[in-house]
């Protein structure tokens, strides 16, 4: 991972790019994602992770795809398993004698 580049939880840009621009309260999204409010906000204070039901239901509030929503999870949680791990010298490699 480069140092230029820091994914960010998704709860962020829900919160920095709809949630306060709309100025809605977490009980007015949480209504409007048919979720509750303590799920929205563990999402919102990086404490959740967007699942794929939560993807689908930010694609439809917010008008963009599931895929987006899951995509900058998976970004996130793999620089998180980045800075945490490095497997350098530690896994053993594995391959085929057959395989050049």
């Amino acid at each position: 991972m480069s140092a230029m580049y820091k994914p960010v939880h998704p709860g962020r840009i829900i919160r920095d790019d709809y949630l306060e621009p709309l100025e809605l309260t977490v009980k007015q999204m949480a209504d409007s994602l048919k979720i509750s409010r303590q799920t929205l906000t563990a999402i919102l204070n990086e404490r959740a992770g967007i699942t794929p039901d939560m993807a689908l239901r930010l694609s439809e509030a917010f008008d963009t795809t599931a895929e987006l929503w899951i995509n900058l999870q998976r970004a996130y949680d793999l620089a998180l398993a980045r800075k945490k791990y490095s497997p350098r010298g530690k896994i053993k490699r594995l391959y085929s004698a057959d395989v050049a």
